[in-house]
């Protein structure tokens, strides 16, 4: 197991990581790691991701109370968020949140991560909503993200940027590098014409790869649980490709989210139920 002084040094080792790959900008983004139920390492506020040295690295506890801090350095206002995410996800070993130039222009524009467009992204990404804006150094963002932490491992953040979480800090910022590789493949495959999806049996077997891999996290690979308004490869992908909204179960939109007939909401209620021996 790393010691604290080797996880903070890692801490750095991502931040410069997502600062060359100009994932953020000036003191832009920050990281933690969960060191205990009570403990955690996160970046300070108001310094560069790419130029941190292991003394910039602030101590807090689950409430995001500062434990220890050198002088000149105190946590992000955004620990919020990155608590939230540990209280809800005791699973989570690490949290990064960055501004990946992709990934937040969909953020901006209000689309979603969803179009199973590679078997990658499928398979160990799944589906990235956008949890709706909120105030930044404000409850507002941990609050919008709060209902996306059962059933997903990266969300983008309205018109913010993009949130991941895993079980180490290597895999959450491995997560990150996902994130921002499938957007800028969506991204430039919309230039070429627009991307060709995976159809709903495709979608499938991935899905039983990824089962067989047993990953670890959340993902959409059994019945999605989240609300069926909300666009994911199981109920509703970006297309018709995927069984979107091209389907019979769907019944138009309001405020531009879909809408999903009686039906199809009373048989996925029937599956969830099923699952969890309540039939």
């Amino acid at each position: 197991m790393a010691t604290e002084y080797e996880l903070k040094k890692q801490i750095c080792e991502i931040g410069k990581r997502i600062y060359d790959r100009n994932m953020v900008a000036a003191n832009d983004g920050n990281i933690s790691v969960k060191l205990n139920d009570n403990e955690f390492l996160c970046t300070p506020t108001g310094v560069s991701k790419g130029f941190m040295t292991p003394e910039y690295i602030c101590k807090v506890d689950a409430k995001g109370n500062v434990i220890q801090a050198n002088k000149g350095f105190k946590p992000s206002s955004e620990i919020k968020m990155h608590m939230r995410v540990y209280e809800k996800r005791p699973d989570v070993g690490a949290v990064v949140h960055a501004h990946p130039t992709f990934a937040t222009a969909f953020a901006i524009a209000g689309i979603p991560l969803t179009q199973p467009i590679m078997p990658e992204a499928v398979i160990a990404l799944g589906c990235v909503p956008i949890a709706e804006y909120g105030t930044p150094s404000t409850m507002e963002i941990p609050d919008n993200v709060e209902k996306y932490l059962p059933y997903y491992d990266a969300v983008l953040l309205e018109s913010h940027g993009a949130l991941t979480w895993s079980v180490d800090l290597l895999a959450a910022y491995h997560k990150m590098e996902s994130v921002e590789f499938y957007a800028e493949l969506l991204y430039k495959s919309k230039m070429l014409g627009g991307p060709k999806e995976f159809d709903r049996a495709t979608v499938e077997r991935l899905y039983e790869i990824r089962r067989q891999f047993n990953l670890p996290g959340k993902h959409p690979a059994n019945l999605c649980l989240n609300k069926h308004t909300l666009n994911c490869h199981n109920c509703g992908g970006g297309n018709t490709g995927a069984g979107g909204c091209g389907g019979s179960g769907c019944s138009g939109s309001v405020n531009g989210k879909k809408e999903y007939s009686p039906e199809v909401v009373a048989e996925i209620t029937r599956q969830v139920l099923a699952q969890l021996g309540m039939k």
